[in-house]
């Protein structure tokens, strides 16, 4: 039977709360996922007599456009307007037309500058457009943490099972290891980590990489010992099961059930630890959007308070989604809360 049985579905589907939260980040996730369709400064296609192409995706250069350099074209440039214009060029437009890193020189208030109809959530200190830059740093943080999460559960999952079916002093060297390294201050290492070596997505992954796969295997480690003892799996080991396949086909299902449920949890504290970082400098590199960089921009420019507010909200509200999802999932998986919903 299937971790996501029909009850547990049933239960998650009656938590009206975690079912909202469910589809509101979904619906975010997916919006992220098309930050460069709907805020970009290139046209998303560009169509002459002869040739289409996607300057989002190729290289269009200014000469194509009429101009006099082998460079990628500056479409926001007027001289390049005036050559579209004036040739009949077709092109199809994102919706908003700022990418995360472009600056508005035509502003005629000094960065960074309100909200208004052309910058619907104003411009950071640096001109660009915030409402762009939250686009992108939505896709960035969510990717990061999604990936970070899945990483931390495989190596969760796997001390843990090994720490839980062997147990004896397997169980006492690993548990000694786990609780001294849990001990460290882990702020503190990644700073350190973090400005020895060049900041970068997947540099900043393997650094909080570290510590994080720790959140899980308490919880599997249990779950082993708890089914070890077993009479099917002391059946399999009688008829001569490898350890492999007993931990893999008869024990790990079960733990699975109870891992589940930290998911949510383990992923918005991972978008929490990106964003700690990007707000303290030692994230990732200056001119990426991050949530964590908009909201020491706020902290930066208390004059601009749009700043700050509009970080804080989408940080709280995508927490909150995480937290109430976590919690219909929990319940929806324990067998003693099957009726607190309905």
């Amino acid at each position: 039977m299937s971790l996501l049985g029909d009850k547990r579905k049933q239960a998650f589907k009656r938590n009206k709360k975690a079912r909202f939260s469910w589809y509101l980040f979904l619906l975010i996730f997916i919006i992220s996922l098309c930050a460069p369709f709907l805020a970009n400064d290139k046209p998303l296609i560009l169509m002459d007599k002869k040739t289409v192409y996607f300057p989002i995706f190729e290289f269009v250069s200014d000469e194509r456009l009429g101009g006099k350099l082998p460079t990628r074209a500056d479409f926001s440039d007027p001289y390049t307007k005036e050559y579209i214009q004036n040739n009949e060029i077709f092109t199809l437009n994102a919706p908003l037309k700022y990418a995360y890193d472009t600056v508005d020189y035509n502003s005629l208030t000094p960065f960074p500058s309100k909200p208004d109809k052309k910058h619907w959530l104003g411009t950071d200190d640096q001109g660009r457009d915030v409402l762009a830059r939250l686009l992108y740093a939505l896709r960035i943080s969510l990717l990061f943490g999604i990936l970070l999460t899945f990483l931390s559960a495989i190596i969760g999952i796997l001390v843990g099972a090994v720490q839980g079916y062997f147990g004896g002093k397997v169980d006492l060297i690993i548990g000694r290891v786990l609780e001294i390294w849990s001990s460290l201050p882990q702020l503190f290492i990644l700073i350190i980590v973090s400005s020895l070596i060049s900041p970068s997505f997947f540099s900043l992954l393997f650094i909080l990489l570290l510590f994080s796969w720790t959140q899980l295997t308490g919880v599997v480690r249990a779950e082993f010992l708890k089914t070890r003892g077993l009479d099917y799996v002391k059946a399999a080991k009688t008829l001569g099961v490898s350890d492999f396949m007993i931990m893999w086909r008869h024990i790990l299902p079960n733990a699975l059930v109870a891992t589940i449920t930290y998911i949510p949890f383990m992923l918005s504290s991972a978008i929490v630890s990106l964003s700690a970082l990007d707000f303290l400098g030692f994230g990732l590199p200056i001119g990426t959007p991050g949530l964590g960089e908009l909201i020491r921009q706020g902290k930066d420019n208390l004059s601009a308070p749009w700043l700050g507010l509009t970080a804080f909200f989408v940080m709280t509200l995508l927490l909150s989604l995480l937290i109430f999802i976590g919690e219909g999932v929990r319940d929806a998986f324990d067998p003693h809360q099957e009726d607190k919903n309905a």
